[in-house]
């Protein structure tokens, strides 16, 4: 065939049917079918072919299509190197990812390729397959037979010492762990990851999640500080690959310092010149938190709550540590409240806390179950009565105390007065002894 401009007649083809792929997809997808199903391409432009393909589905939300083509190239692999193989099926479950809501697609095209990996004797693929599909299962919220999954696999993988795979199947591990909300499963999976990754050489993005991780376990033990550094350099790693999870950190990084009663940092983070590119409703649901927290209203928190509740509540690790910034609030309202009072209406603390009474009355009887502070509630009257804190008798505790030095002192004698029974016992038996070979 005469080449047109130096290049091959298949690759102008190429070129024009990817320029139709935005504007005409079904007329696109039909040329560069025909490209991929021609015996007179090479396997270069077969293989630019598949992608531009895949792509021009996954951008126009065809998932099916997708799942098809992935399907209808298998043939293909088995004239090119299987390494550009397995480059090819996992690039095209990444262009899945694309689609809305498509996590149910991703998990039906990585289960339908293990198995065509395993009939083809694919181990490379088929294992780095399975540790995207126990990730997607992780974000999908099926955690046992994530867990199943990722135990064959780990033993597998240890097998070969394979460490780049096995650093990503083990901080998938550490996830799971941490939802299933075992911790000591989730910090030694994260350390086995963290130890695996410092034997090799470790990409942006795998150190960038193994921080964020860290960050996240180490703000589950309350060490907000510590928790911080590591969002921190999460954040650098996903802000230098203009990685979407860059956000997430952010908001990580900000959340940790409301916790450890630093609100005032979080302007000044915001203010400086790399957060600024990341403006949006969830960096404002963290400033009005953290305004909240600083002015310590607890209407303002909840007016932030109302305001921001897909930005607060849609993130799990975000809505658990706000859930107990808000209770810790609204202990320390309640109680400098009702510090003056012996006996006070819960309507009267409700009205002065502007919350519902129910709310006021169910958390009071919390704290008094809690013992934060002594007290009932007299819901007949509708009163709390507070009780004056118990100052401790010490001379229980002092007579106790005298108790048990004399029984040790008792004790004492009664073991020197042993000692000395058996030396006499032992001096008169010696004596007997002599007498009776004297006699004889």
């Amino acid at each position: 065939m005469a080449q047109v401009d130096g290049k091959e007649p298949l690759e102008v083809e190429y070129e024009n049917a990817a320029k139709l792929s935005k504007e005409h997809p079904d007329k696109a997808i039909f040329e560069l079918k025909q490209i991929v199903d021609s015996e007179l391409a090479s396997p270069k432009i077969k293989e630019q072919s598949i992608y531009k393909i895949a792509e021009t589905l996954a951008d126009h939300g065809r998932g099916k299509e997708l799942a098809t083509l992935l399907h209808n190239i298998r043939p293909f692999f088995d004239n090119i190197a299987k390494a550009k193989t397995a480059k090819i099926v996992r690039s095209i479950i990444d262009l899945a990812s694309k689609i809305p809501n498509s996590e149910r697609l991703q998990i039906d095209l990585c289960r339908d390729s293990i198995q065509w990996c395993k009939d083809t004797n694919r181990s490379y693929l088929r294992q780095r397959i399975e540790t995207k599909l126990y990730s997607l299962l992780y974000e999908v919220k099926e955690y046992t037979p994530a867990l199943q999954g990722l135990t064959n696999l780990l033993w597998e993988v240890k097998r070969l010492d394979d460490k780049p795979l096995l650093v990503e199947i083990q901080l998938i591990e550490s996830r799971i762990q941490h939802a299933v909300r075992n911790l000591p499963k989730a910090r030694a999976s994260l350390t086995s990851a963290r130890t695996s990754a410092n034997a090799i050489y470790c990409p942006p993005l795998l150190q960038a999640e193994i921080d964020m991780q860290s960050g996240i376990l180490h703000a589950e033990e309350k060490d907000y500080k510590t928790a911080y550094s590591y969002f921190f350099e999460a954040f650098e790693g996903y802000n230098s690959l203009d990685d979407p999870l860059a956000i997430s950190a952010l908001k990580y990084m900000l959340l940790s310092r409301v916790m450890t009663n630093n609100a005032e940092d979080v302007q000044a983070i915001l203010g400086g010149k790399t957060a600024l590119k990341y403006h949006g409703r969830d960096l404002d649901a963290m400033r009005a938190v953290a305004k909240a927290h600083t002015d310590r209203s607890l209407k303002s928190f909840e007016g932030a709550l109302t305001t921001y509740k897909a930005e607060l509540t849609q993130d799990p690790i975000i809505h658990t540590h706000i859930s107990e910034l808000y209770n810790t609030l609204l202990e320390q309202n309640l109680q400098r409240i009702i510090e003056p009072f012996s006996c006070v209406e819960i309507e009267h603390i409700a009205k002065l806390i502007q919350l519902p009474v129910h709310t006021v009355e169910k958390k009071l009887s919390n704290m008094i179950l809690d013992h934060k502070f002594d007290g009932i509630l007299d819901q007949g009257k509708g009163t709390l009565v507070v009780y004056d804190e118990p100052h401790a008798d010490k001379t229980y505790p002092t007579s106790l105390e005298a108790i048990q030095t004399l029984s040790r002192v008792v004790d004492a004698l009664y073991e020197k007065a042993s000692k000395k029974n058996k030396k006499k016992k032992e001096k008169a038996s010696s004596k007997t002894t002599l007498v009776k070979s004297c006699k004889n």
